[in-house]
């Protein structure tokens, strides 16, 4: 069974989506679409930017989905999955390649999303960092011992889970993490703690606009990171997606899952190869591309 996986933030670059542009026709309409709905030019951010102007997370989230999504619609009838996953806001992107959410539709939402987590992200000092090689025991155990400040965030792969919370916090966890034996327990330049508490204000506003929304049934099912199980139902995905933004990211045991149900090879849609690398880490068997042109 052929499994598609769409990256999150931290996937994107510089002159992301400009060979779609030019050598798409369907591209270029969808593209130039999504500038219309934004109301400002994503394309010339993602095509000639700079770093820092892609790093904006009102722009990074929307240039990913973009990037994802109209790489689906350009690989046409090759473009079929059997399941679906998305990591964070690489969901979105799922949920558009499996039929849930319509293209305008998954765009306004992650536009929606980008702008009420900056929000919650300017409220109140937090961050995160990555953990490198201990056990998710260990990390779970040390959040625990800390308290509600600090919440294990994304699980990306054995031996690599990211923390998320309060600044403070995170910097003594990083401390006591470092004792602990991990080969790196190290801060990340993002702009909040994502996948935490921290963006209970941005959940409830997302909820309102996800409530509003039309979900179809899914052509397929999908791998969502609340659950790590195969979702079928619209409603389901619903609530699971308005969950997401304060649960963490379940992306080792999704994958565990799509592979015990039959995956028998992933493709990652978008840009870079974060997730390919990821796959490799949780089973090396697995087999592993990226989509292209």
């Amino acid at each position: 069974m052929k499994a598609y996986v769409f990256p999150g933030q931290g996937a994107q670059f510089v002159g992301m989506g400009k060979d779609l542009y030019d050598n798409a026709p369907i591209a270029k309409q969808l593209f130039d679409k999504a500038n219309e709905i934004l109301g400002f030019s994503i394309t010339d951010i993602m095509f000639e930017g700079t770093p820092e102007q892609l790093k904006e997370t009102k722009v990074t989230q929307p240039a990913i989905f973009l990037h994802s999504v109209i790489l689906s619609k350009v690989l046409g009838d090759d473009f079929k999955p059997d399941m679906v996953a998305g990591h964070s806001l690489g969901e979105f992107s799922a949920l558009v390649a499996n039929g849930v959410l319509s293209f305008e539709d998954g765009l306004k939402l992650v536009s929606q999303r980008a702008l009420a987590m900056q929000k919650a992200c300017e409220a109140s000092a937090s961050t995160m960092a990555a953990v490198l090689g201990l056990d998710d025991e260990v990390v779970e155990t040390v959040c625990n011992e800390i308290g509600a400040e600090v919440v294990p965030a994304n699980y990306n792969c054995p031996g690599q889970l990211v923390i998320s919370g309060g600044v403070d916090a995170i910097a003594k966890a990083c401390e006591i993490l470092k004792e602990k034996g991990a080969r790196r327990a190290l801060v990340l330049p993002v702009g909040g703690g994502f996948h935490s508490p921290y963006m209970e204000p941005a959940r409830a506003e997302l909820a309102a606009a996800i409530e509003a929304t039309t979900f179809n049934e899914p052509a397929c099912p999908i791998y969502q990171n609340v659950t790590t199980t195969a979702v079928n139902s619209a409603e389901a995905i619903k609530e699971n997606l308005i969950a997401q933004l304060t649960a963490p990211v379940k992306w080792t045991q999704s994958i565990q899952q799509m592979i015990a149900d039959g995956a028998t090879s992933f493709t990652e849609v978008g840009p870079g190869k974060v997730l390919q690398g990821l796959v490799k880490k949780i089973d090396r068997s697995a087999e592993t591309f990226g989509a292209t042109l």
